[in-house]
């Protein structure tokens, strides 16, 4: 047995049991992309207008518009951030089912809301509990799925947000002509099976082994690893990855200053901002990618697609067009199941941006010259389809699958969750201030506003091309290695060529002894 572990052997050979297992987590996404997506077609809803607005209303305003739909995105700020916390004291898996079961309690709040403030309180608990999935689900996938498809198994994250939103969107298009309180009842209701399924079902799922070794059990974290990669705990296979694991470990603790409370919150933000691995550009990174993200402006589509075709004026059915986008996005996704292994994280953002741009700007442009041409609307909504297209094979995965490789172990749980907290924040500015750039009593900047998403994407395409490294293919320790050693542009360049193991002096054999010290005990 050698005493340096292969750094092109650190993980035993995938089997069916590690796709189903990360499969099953990634169910979570239905839970985030549900919850986003039934609010667009709640709030253009006749019966739901005339019930918190009165008979007469035809439509909500902006301001009550702007906070239904913002203060779940408040609440998922906040639980993503607290999340980073709980997931490091009770583990990855239990803080995804306390936040299931938080996420129940608020979707109760909201089905039994026949007025603004329940309502409000409702979408506000089940932040939170979104927020804790959302944050941990990206962090417990990355930790445990093998390295040569977690770029493909954590994308299973955002198919299934895809798939929550079109349900979404199918469930509104189905109760939109009730009478009676099932017509919002219906489509919030439903989202207690989402969270029964994936609270329930993470109870037969094992936790994180990487979680154990932080916590220094490594007798634990042997064992979970073993169920994991469907081995016996005294394989090699087990032995070397867990050797690296902790060696990748051990080095982080001498690297990074460890102390209380405040200190491990502060390491996050370390270092220099012009080291490429530094933990301050690493935290910016990840923060920033999240922001990018919405920066794109397809939530505008999911959050406000309905109110905004019924402003085009010349939609006769905006429901059904918000569901053909729903579907637009949902099979669109299962394509970075593919490219993001064997294209690569960085291409795919990169010419992902660059399609969304061209895209944007010729719905703007439409807009502006001939938007009240039935045969120009069509034009329109084909683009805005051929966009959801572009951000749903590269920038929808990509950010989720990159912020959960470049943090190291030590800060990697709230590294995730002040990312996803980002996401949050941003998805929650966009919520607020949308309403007001294109309602008609406003702003009503019409299709002019995908002047402004498309000069973002530009954005997103500069950023990525000098910010965004290549991660495909690498075990998480590798990953740091790499941040080390390149820079974001020549990343993709980088081969292994050494093992934290090695470096540290820590052989499988010695991890071996560790664990069987401990099983005596």
């Amino acid at each position: 047995m050698s005493s340096v572990p292969d750094t092109g052997r650190l993980e035993a050979p995938i089997t069916i049991k590690a796709y189903l297992m990360c499969a099953f987590a990634a169910f979570g996404g239905i839970l985030f992309g549900y919850d986003s997506g039934y609010i667009s077609g709640v709030m253009g809803m006749d019966y739901f207008i005339h019930l918190f607005e009165g008979e007469n209303a035809s439509a909500l305003p902006s301001s009550k518009k702007s906070l239904i739909t913002s203060i779940l995105s408040a609440g998922t700020f906040f639980g993503a951030l607290i999340a980073g916390d709980l997931a490091d004291w009770f583990g990855r898996r239990t803080t995804i089912i306390a936040g299931c079961g938080i996420y129940l309690v608020g979707v109760v709040l909201q089905t039994a809301a026949s007025a603004l403030p329940l309502l409000v309180v409702g979408r506000l608990v089940a932040g939170f509990g979104v927020g804790f999935v959302s944050a941990i689900i990206i962090l417990y996938m990355s930790e445990i799925a093998p390295r040569k498809v977690r770029g493909a198994i954590v994308s299973g994250y955002q198919f299934c947000v895809t798939i929550g939103l079109m349900l979404a969107s199918c469930v509104d298009y189905g109760t939109e002509n009730y009478t009676n309180s099932g017509a919002y009842r219906i489509p919030i209701g439903i989202q207690l099976a989402w969270g029964l399924i994936l609270g329930t079902g993470l109870f037969l799922l094992p936790e994180s082994p990487r979680y154990y070794v932080r916590k220094g059990q490594l007798d634990r974290a042997a064992h979970v690893l073993g169920k994991v990669r469907s081995q016996p705990v005294e394989s090699e296979y087990i032995q070397q990855e867990l050797a690296e694991i902790v060696a990748n470990n051990e080095y982080e603790l001498q690297v990074i200053p460890q102390g209380g409370y405040f200190a491990s919150w502060y390491n996050c933000f370390r270092g220099s901002l012009w080291s490429p691995n530094s933990n301050l550009r690493r935290t910016i990174l990840g923060t920033s990618l999240q922001m990018m993200q919405q920066w794109t402006g397809v939530n505008f589509v999911f959050y406000f697609g309905t109110t905004f075709f019924e402003a085009l004026g010349t939609i006769h059915n905006p429901f059904l067009i918000s569901m053909i986008t729903t579907i637009v996005n949902v099979c669109s996704t299962p394509i970075a199941f593919w490219s993001m292994e064997r294209i690569g994280r960085r291409p795919l953002l990169l010419w992902g941006a660059l399609g969304m741009v061209v895209c944007q700007f010729i719905v703007a442009i439409i807009g502006v010259t001939d938007g009240q041409s039935p045969s120009a609307v069509s034009a329109m909504i084909a683009f805005i389809c051929i966009y959801i297209a572009f951000f749903a094979s590269t920038w929808g995965p990509g950010a989720w699958v990159v912020i959960g490789e470049i943090y190291p172990l030590p800060i990697r749980s709230r590294g995730v969750a002040l990312s996803t907290a980002s996401n949050w924040l941003w998805n929650c500015i966009i919520a607020v201030i949308t309403p007001y750039m294109v309602d008609s009593d406003k702003g009503n900047l019409g299709a002019k506003v995908f002047f402004i998403w498309g000069s973002l994407c530009a954005c997103a395409f500069v950023y990525a091309y000098f910010l965004i490294p290549e991660t495909k293919g690498l075990t998480l320790e590798q990953v740091d290695k790499m941040m080390e050693e390149t820079t974001p542009r020549t990343s993709a360049k980088w081969t292994p060529h050494s093992s934290y193991a090695a470096e540290m002096g820590f052989s499988e054999k010695d991890a071996a002894e560790v664990v069987h010290a401990e099983d005596k005990v």
